[in-house]
């Protein structure tokens, strides 16, 4: 791949991670309530490592030209964003000395599930990833490329969450009011663009 391709990709990737959503979310409450943030952010990479297995294997190609499967994948997502941020607001992650420590097992799980059914995800690889493929010249195939830029996505994933949760702990854990306000803006977050998603995609039937 030509190394501007990649140098862009990671520009526009870097972009798109860094903006808060379900992923940061599910990071802050874990910083806060006092888990293991690199086990969090394990699961969320692992969610990401299925979007690329399937991409990889054409699946992504597959899905794209298929409205009625990429609606339903979107409205599954969608609405799991909505019961996230909806159990965001109602419960905001707060420093409890008291609170036990999430078990380790639990949190990966949640995480894989949250960024497997997170609705940007899905869409950067099915519609931003595409993007940055050569398809013409002296190439690698296409499925090396993108198993490449998933393998990059999943790197900058990882390397911003670890950033965000080592933020949370030192500057949220002994700041409830704080910690309160962070999480209800990211459940808001998540209900507005859940809501957004499902009656973008819902207009297109």
């Amino acid at each position: 791949m030509e190394p501007g391709l990649l140098f862009s990709f990671l520009a526009v990737d870097l972009l798109l991670v860094c903006v808060p959503g379900a992923d940061w979310a599910y990071v802050i409450a874990t910083a806060v309530r006092g888990g293991r943030v690199p086990r969090a952010v394990a699961g969320l990479v692992c969610g990401y490592a299925l979007h690329t297995a399937l991409a990889t294997a054409g699946l992504a190609v597959l899905v794209a030209g298929s409205p009625r499967l990429l609606t339903a994948l979107t409205v599954v997502g969608a609405g799991y964003l909505l019961r996230l941020g909806w159990g965001v607001l109602r419960r905001p992650a707060v420093p409890d000395a008291d609170a036990g420590t999430p078990a380790d097992g639990r949190l990966f799980l949640r995480g894989a599930t949250i960024s497997g059914l997170n609705p940007k995800g899905l869409l950067l690889y099915l519609s931003v990833l595409p993007q940055f493929l050569t398809l013409t010249g002296d190439r690698l195939p296409v499925p090396a490329q993108t198993a490449a830029l998933g393998l990059l996505h999943m790197a900058c994933c990882a390397a911003v969450y670890l950033t965000v949760g080592a933020f949370a702990r030192f500057l949220l854990a002994a700041r409830p009011a704080a910690a309160r306000a962070v999480t209800r803006t990211s459940g808001a977050a998540m209900l507005g663009v859940g809501a957004l998603l499902l009656v973008e995609r819902l207009a297109t039937l």
